[in-house]
């Protein structure tokens, strides 16, 4: 016969963490678009960006989760979403001046560097969080 404690622990236990993966795609779905945007301009600074978009697609896989999805699937879903959004940032430089005025071309960082914010601090609360003892 479990004790009203042990329930609660129970519960506390089959809570779901996974939702890193929701606020780490936003901030890969921006820093693809800020990507599309400097890709015509080859330089080191896109170098740089595809680095850092590859880091952003693959790495947060490695985090503690309780049900991984398979690695390949994994890849395929946020390669999908990179492109699409490699594909956003291609059009949105496109119709800068034409449909959108110039100062919109700082729109995508200004949403990623708010993105990766909300997301620092999401993980970061998610790892200090205190948990009951088994």
């Amino acid at each position: 016969m479990k004790t009203i404690s042990q329930v609660r622990v129970k519960q506390v236990e089959n809570v779901s963490e996974n939702d890193f993966t929701v606020d780490t795609t936003f901030v890969l779905f921006f820093l693809a678009i800020e990507f599309g945007q400097t890709l015509s301009q080859f330089g080191f600074d896109t170098i740089l960006l595809a680095i850092t978009l590859g880091s952003i697609a693959v790495l947060p896989y490695f985090l503690p989760m309780n049900n991984k999805p398979k690695f390949g699937s994994w890849l395929v879903g946020r390669g999908l979403i990179a492109g699409l959004a490699i594909l956003l940032g291609l059009a949105f430089k496109q119709s800068l001046g034409v449909f959108l005025p110039e100062t919109f071309r700082f729109l995508p960082m200004t949403l990623l560097i708010v993105t990766a914010m909300m997301s620092c601090y999401f993980q970061f609360y998610g790892f200090l969080k205190l948990r009951f003892v088994k």
